[in-house]
């Protein structure tokens, strides 16, 4: 779509399904009053389709997106990255405040553990690393490819690595079968996967949402232990959990002096 004569400009930082839904919902429904730039970090070569504009690649911290900010006159951003992606979120609510920005965080559900899920909670990745080192076998690891490295000194844990693309390099794992998929995934497909895998023990964060809370459901029925790595803190600030809450919080910024 066009620019048209003033029209808002909004910064979504994506790269998550939120933030492809907030773009297509944006374009939609208040198409007329803004023009929305979706902001990717460039990790996955081949992101999924997102409505309007893409930039990809980062910004040169908070100052750089600050000077991004200042630049292309952008009235609101909406954070809907990943709830692990600490730095760029911290980086956003730097950049808002230094240049006066209206900030929103759209932060999905964290998953509720169900009384019939048994998870071994951790705080960070070493500790998950440590409680796979605690049981050993065949561990199905859905962290992402940043996070293989923590467990790279387990020789005697066998792995099974699901990743979205194929990582440049070989996981830095000794014993290990990939697997390259994108969800949303299904829980019974999720379960012949486990079963055929032979799979003991899940690696997961604690990321919520509906595209990969499959594998959680699957263990679940599967009577099998869950490694949750928690979530960090979130930051500061009016935060909302849905696209429609997000849209609705636009509508009032543009309504607004």
């Amino acid at each position: 779509m066009t620019r048209g004569a003033g029209r808002r400009r909004l910064l979504i930082l994506g790269g998550t399904s939120e933030g492809r839904a907030l773009a297509d919902a944006v374009e939609t429904a208040l198409g007329e009053t803004y023009e929305a730039v979706t902001a990717l970090a460039g990790a996955t070569r081949a992101p999924a389709p997102t409505a309007g504009t893409v930039r990809t690649g980062g910004f040169g911290g908070p100052e750089g997106l600050a000077a991004f900010l200042r630049d292309r006159a952008i009235d609101c951003l909406v954070d809907a990255t990943h709830p692990f992606a600490a730095r760029i979120s911290a980086h956003a609510r730097m950049a808002c405040d230094a240049t006066g920005t209206a900030r929103l965080l759209l932060l999905r559900p964290a998953w509720p553990r169900h009384r019939d899920d048994d998870w071994i909670e951790v705080a960070d990745m070493a500790a998950a690393r440590d409680a796979v080192a605690a049981r050993g076998g065949r561990v199905f690891l859905t962290t992402g490819v940043k996070d293989l490295a923590a467990f790279s000194d387990l020789p005697d844990c066998r792995f099974l690595v699901r990743l979205v693309e194929a990582p440049k390099k070989p996981p830095p794992l000794d014993n290990h079968d990939l697997v390259v998929a994108r969800g949303p995934f299904a829980e019974a497909d999720e379960i012949a996967l486990m079963r055929a895998q032979g799979v003991d023990l899940l690696v997961s964060k604690a990321s919520g949402g509906d595209s990969t809370h499959a594998k959680i459901a699957a263990a679940r029925r599967l009577g099998m232990p869950v490694v949750m790595v928690r979530r960090p803190p979130a930051e500061a600030g009016p935060r909302v959990a849905t696209v429609d809450a997000a849209l609705e919080w636009l509508t009032a910024q543009a309504a607004s002096p």
